[in-house]
């Protein structure tokens, strides 16, 4: 009986246990702020669904393209694949919608945002960040930058694309150095509150920045209510048209004089023989060396006013003036070394034969090479050089005759202006101002001008962090609602900075310790805290298709430091 027990057969394993890993990464943060913005409700109001037909509603893809952009930044064709890696719920959707995510849902999505009226859309998420966050905006500042494009795009000439003109993809002048690559003109405007972006508009490739601004005041009027409100932009705004516009609808600017205005060779001139009045505003030590010398801001108003009747407001900078100096001499020495190897090429013994038509053109492009036009004289002359030949042929010997031949040969020379130079001295690292406020003191100027380059960081995290390029699209419709959508990014990001920061600051916090070997940082990044939650996870045990365990992301002090600082549940990270 023993023995026939033994010999039955074992029942077989039932199905065995899986452990899902569920990818978390920063999106339980970013969709807290998603939601504070009430953007999938804006999208969705601005960029419906009628088509029954449609498996995913426009405003859930745009949702899924702008999330990736944030974390991911993948090409259309692999969003199913980078979802499938997520929880359902970080990218807004259902188990059920990702099964239906494809990239031409995405393309649609696109489609239907470029038709949409995106000016209402942008208008009405900027009034929502700036009432549920708390923006000013009554200090704005405008600049733009180029993103280029890799392909022919022959049809993308400014056609009109369901009703809607399409940027014009071309040629311009690339702020990337990438001149032998088309390009879009992506024109952002920045609060001065935490640098938030607030209006954005994408141009054709070769559209000058001058011609630019109207536009983008006229739709920032309408984002904050009206016109009053200090627009801050750099020398492409000193336009008179453009200027005069702005005045004669009660708008206030500040702006770069640029250097071919007459007020500013008019100064240049003047401080020749005056000292102005400077008023310090600025005594700091170096921001770059410790020990080296202080950064010092001065400001002095001029006493006439520019053509238009504005204030002229001077700016000097010591540690520019030292810059300045440096770097006038660095193009001379190199300049002049270049001239030197031109003139020992000329005396050596393979020289050739070069006109003076030729070395001209040399010269003249190695003075403008090093912008030194106005300090060097460069001339060029002839030489008798000596030469002795034999009088008949045959091997030399002692009694062998020569015979002298005078030749010419071409030389260059130059001279340095020490008075051009000295006149370039006297006003190294200062540089005009021009504001219709003329309720702005100097020193405030200065304060807005300086607040500019805080959007220079935009366009930097926009082409690193989010990699804006390469643009991996044809259509020109898709790609400037793809650029929509990354203005929609940096929103989010400027916020998220904004937050945390503006927390820090209230608890008297100096530093998180975000960087690598918990080195503390001053002034956290956007990516800084994505990095920070990058691995975070959610592990699934089930049996049979059944869940038997759910295993929530154990977050570090740090993490639930800096979620505490943005106002984030911890739960969040609990889906």
């Amino acid at each position: 009986m023993d023995s026939m027990a033994r010999r039955q057969p074992t029942p077989s394993p039932g199905p065995p246990f899986e452990l899902h890993v569920q990818r978390l990464g920063p999106l339980p943060l970013v969709n807290h702020f998603l939601d504070r913005l009430g953007l999938e409700r804006l999208l969705d109001k601005h960029v419906p669904t009628p088509d029954r037909r449609c498996t995913l509603a426009y405003a859930k893809a745009l949702g899924v393209l702008l999330r990736s952009v944030i974390v991911e930044r993948e090409p259309i064709y692999r969003h199913q694949e980078v979802v499938e890696g997520f929880h359902a719920a970080c990218f807004g959707l259902d188990e059920g919608e990702v099964g239906r995510l494809r990239d031409d849902q995405i393309g649609r999505a696109l489609d239907r945002l470029f038709s949409a009226n995106r000016a209402t859309l942008l208008t009405e998420v900027v009034v929502a960040a700036a009432r549920r966050f708390d923006i000013r905006l009554d200090e704005l500042h405008n600049d733009s930058t180029t993103v280029r494009l890799c392909g022919q795009y022959r049809g993308a000439r400014g056609r009109t694309i369901r009703g809607k003109r399409a940027p014009w993809i071309t040629y311009g002048f690339s702020k990337d150095h990438r001149g032998d690559l088309k390009q879009l003109l992506f024109i952002l405007t920045t609060s001065r509150d935490g640098g938030i972006p607030v209006q954005f508009r994408c141009t054709d490739g070769n559209a000058s920045d001058s011609t630019t601004h109207m536009q983008t005041w006229e739709a920032l009027c309408r984002a904050t209510g009206g016109p009053d409100f200090l627009y801050v932009a750099d020398s492409k705004l000193c336009a008179k048209e453009t200027m005069d516009a702005i005045t004669r609808r009660g708008g206030r600017l500040v702006t770069v004089l640029p250097r071919t205005r007459l007020e500013d060779g008019e100064f240049r001139k003047w401080i020749q023989d005056n000292e102005p009045e400077w008023e310090l505003v600025w005594d700091r030590p170096n921001p770059r060396r410790k020990g080296a010398a202080r950064d010092r801001w001065y400001v002095f108003r001029y006493p006439l006013p520019s053509s238009e009747g504005w204030p002229v407001v001077w700016v000097w900078s010591a540690l520019l003036a030292l810059h300045t100096e440096r770097r006038r001499r660095e193009r001379l020495a190199a300049a002049v070394e270049a001239l030197g190897d031109e003139d020992r090429k000329l005396q050596g013994p393979r020289r050739g034969r070069r006109s003076h038509a030729r070395l001209k053109e040399r010269a003249e492009e190695i003075v403008a090479k090093h912008v030194v036009g106005r300090y060097l004289r460069v001339q060029l002359y002839q030489e008798d050089v000596e030469r002795y030949r034999q009088e008949r042929r045959g091997r030399p010997g002692p009694k062998t005759r020569y015979r002298k031949e005078l030749r010419k040969r071409w030389r260059i020379r130059w001279q340095t202006d020490e008075e051009a130079i000295a006149f370039d001295h006297k006003s190294d690292g200062m540089y005009p101002l021009l504001t219709n406020d003329r309720a702005l003191t100097p020193a405030q100027v200065l304060e807005a001008h300086k607040r500019q380059p805080v959007i220079e960081k935009r366009f930097e995290q926009t082409k690193t962090v989010h990699e804006i390029a390469p643009v991996l699209l044809k259509n020109e419709g898709r790609v400037e609602a793809l650029f929509f959508v990354y203005f929609l990014a940096l929103l989010l990001q400027a916020l998220i900075e904004r937050e945390l920061r503006r927390a820090m600051e209230r608890e008297g916090i100096e530093e998180l310790p975000l960087y690598p070997e918990q080195r503390g940082s001053k002034r956290p990044t956007f990516l800084q805290v994505l990095r920070l939650f990058s691995l975070a996870t959610r592990n699934v045990l089930t049996h049979g298709g059944d869940v038997v365990q759910v295993f929530e992301q154990d977050l570090t002090e740090v993490q639930k430091q800096t979620l505490r600082l943005l106002g984030v549940p911890q739960q969040a990270f609990r889906l």
